[in-house]
């Protein structure tokens, strides 16, 4: 008797034009097939059409020219944006003064205070030896500038976004109004930042203020907005129902229900402003970002490495101080607070005045410990010994070569290869997939908008350095994160690594690829796979964790091995944090791919930086705009809507 055996059931033409996918494509297809044979016989060039380009060279420079010749006589300089420059001015050399005039010892002491009062003694040691180790390497100048800047900065950001938040938050249709606005600023590099700020104000400490603000003061707003709008609605019916006013609602229930979300916004806003303060040193913000620049520029690694632990120390210092507050808002608030608050002031009145009375204000030389020099050796060392020549698995240098020649000069080949008409085709498929035909029109709206600003090829140049870093980081990151969410002790050894890489700004990347690799495009690439590479271990471990139990449990008692758990569970429940992932590490990798223009990397970051070093404003205006539009099609093209998100999940 023949055994019969059911055989899978077969998917039609009918049923694949169910699935909106194949729909999208198809309606693609079809207008590709009309508009591509059109597009070829008027612009046969594979590369985008000169025709196509306009030329902004000219107005940017007659732009330029003008602000150049009216910033001290037409009256929108004299009677705002020069009183803006003049307070900011005014602001930060205040503070910085302030910080002198307490001396080292006091200003210490004060952050070791603070630190204590909010986290503990723990966390206060730590404080002071930061402080200490800043004074130590001989950066305590260079480091109090930074404080200052940083100071002014964080307090106009936090205003700034409290209001946009306050807004975002009380009116549904400021929401709307903002939110793209806010979506967009937080996709963009912060080297997109630097040169409007320098158009109008120049290279020196207002342009990098203001350049911070408008870089740190969107997550400020967006976690304003979402405490309000999260406030527990019966709260607020009980205190409308007492007759309160809108402003009393707002001062009384809103405002305190939504403290701990302020809090995280001060803690975003203040990372974010440090690490725009160490970029803004290309535009003249001085300190320890200066330091860096000024070291990396002359390949001084020994330099720039005595710089960038100040900063990295900074970093993580305020972190967790910020962080700790935001943990210990709510608790139960501890016996005699306040006279422990003034008791610990007095201490430090006391060691400030110490400080000035024994002459001890300014850090001494003799206390100053030379890293530069010794870490110079050691460079020396590896560029003799492992650049190069190590048997079997060859050198850095090698590695870099080979990467080079392997892998990103065939993808910037490639891309620049292809008909400027398929690029856009390609990215059309990929944002409309994934989410709507609005999505798809803002990704090509923004790859166009590359191609007439004339700079096509040093985009694609910069989108292959992107994508390899991306295709590393995602093999990397998926990796990692799977191996942290099927295991709690790896899950515990990786999150202190993980909160220092994520808190440490932008810039100090690039020290240690400059050491192992020298220069060029492939250092610039391991920066920005470093970078990226907490952000998706976290969010794909997180994604995993968070999938159902249940349906672990089920799938376990059909008999389903751990592997298949994985494959055909928690994966595709947690594909929404997965999306997550690969965008949040496009957007972070570009910001450092533009960055590694100071070290080699080249196309759209050099230009930035030529633009900005050479007062070539029109060149850097141009790069800098094209970095907008590439950052805005990248995190088009990753993002999907919350509708299909939600269905994905």
């Amino acid at each position: 008797m023949a055994t019969i055996t059911a055989s899978p059931p077969r998917i039609g033409l009918p049923g694949l034009l169910k699935r909106p996918a194949v729909r999208k494509l198809l309606f693609l297809a079809l207008a590709a097939a009309i508009l591509v044979p059109l597009a070829n016989a008027r612009w046969a060039s594979g590369t985008w059409p000169s025709a196509l380009t306009v030329d902004f060279s000219e107005p940017l420079a007659k732009a330029s020219d003008w602000i150049i010749d009216n910033r001290d006589s037409h009256p929108l300089f004299l009677y705002f944006l020069g009183h803006v420059s003049n307070v900011v001015v005014i602001a930060v050399r205040a503070v910085y003064l302030t910080l002198l005039a307490v001396g080292w010892a006091g200003v210490t002491a004060l952050g070791a205070l603070v630190a204590w009062r909010v986290a503990g003694i723990r966390l206060a040691l730590g404080t002071g030896t930061a402080f200490l180790a800043c004074g130590l390497l001989g950066m305590w100048v260079p480091t109090m500038q930074t404080l200052a800047l940083m100071v002014v900065a964080v307090v106009a950001s936090v205003v700034v976004g409290l209001l946009l938040g306050l807004a975002a938050g009380l009116s549904d249709r400021m929401d709307r109004v903002l939110r793209p606005v806010l979506d967009t600023m937080q996709v963009l590099p912060a080297f997109a930042y630097l040169l409007p700020v320098v158009l109008i104000f120049g290279i020196g400490v207002p342009a990098a203020v203001l350049a911070t603000v408008i870089y740190a003061a969107p997550p400020m707003a967006r976690l304003t907005s979402l405490g309000l709008r999260g406030a527990d609605g019966e709260v607020l019916e009980a205190v409308a129902s007492l007759g309160s006013t809108a402003r009393q609602r707002l001062l009384t229930a809103r405002l305190p229900l939504a403290r701990k979300e302020l809090l995280l916004g001060v803690n975003q806003t203040i990372m974010m402003a440090l690490s725009m303060a160490v970029i803004a040193a290309v535009i003249g913000a001085g300190g320890l970002g200066d330091r860096v620049y000024q070291a990396l520029a002359s390949v001084d690694v020994g330099a720039a490495l005595a710089a960038g632990i100040p900063i990295v120390l900074l970093a993580v210092v305020l972190d967790r101080v910020t962080g700790a507050a935001g943990e210990r808002l709510g608790a139960e608030p501890e016996p005699r607070r306040g006279l422990g608050w003034l008791y610990a002031l007095a201490g430090v009145v006391a060691v400030a005045v110490a400080g000035r009375l024994a002459g001890r204000l300014d850090w001494p030389d003799s206390w100053v410990v030379g890293i530069a020099e010794p870490v110079n050796r050691v460079v020396d060392w590896m560029t003799a010994h492992l650049y190069s020549g190590v048997p079997v698995i060859g050198g850095t240098a090698d590695w870099a070569g080979h990467f080079t020649t392997w892998v990103l000069d065939p993808m910037r080949d490639g891309l620049q290869g292809l008909p400027w008409w398929s690029v856009l085709l390609i990215v059309a498929a990929l944002a409309w997939v994934i989410g709507t035909w609005r999505t798809a029109l803002t990704a090509v709206l923004a790859m166009a908008a590359i191609g007439a600003l004339g700079v096509w090829k040093p985009s694609l140049d910069t989108l292959s350095q992107v994508l390899a870093a991306v295709a590393v980081t995602l093999v990397v990151g998926f990796a990692t994160g799977i191996a942290a969410a099927r295991s709690d002790r790896l899950e515990r050894l990786l999150r202190p690594v993980l909160d220092v890489f994520q808190t440490m700004p932008q810039f100090v990347y690039l020290i240690p690829v400059v050491a192992l690799f020298g220069v060029g495009r492939a250092p610039a690439v391991a920066a920005a796979i470093v970078y990226a590479l907490p952000a998706v271990v976290r969010i794909t471990t997180q994604g995993l964790r968070q999938v159902d139990p249940a349906a672990l449990e089920a799938s376990g008692s059909l008999g389903a091995t751990s592997w298949q758990q994985l494959r055909q569970v928690q994966l595709p429940l947690a594909r929404p944090a997965l999306l997550l992932a690969v965008n949040q590490g496009l957007v972070l990798v570009l910001a450092v791919v533009v960055i590694g223009g100071l070290v080699g990397g080249g196309a759209l970051g050099y230009d930035v930086v030529f633009g900005l070093a050479q007062g070539d404003l029109a060149t850097g205006l141009v790069a800098g705009a094209a970095i907008v539009c590439l950052g805005l099609m990248l995190d088009r093209v990753t993002q999907p809507t919350e509708r299909r998100a939600k269905k994905g999940a």
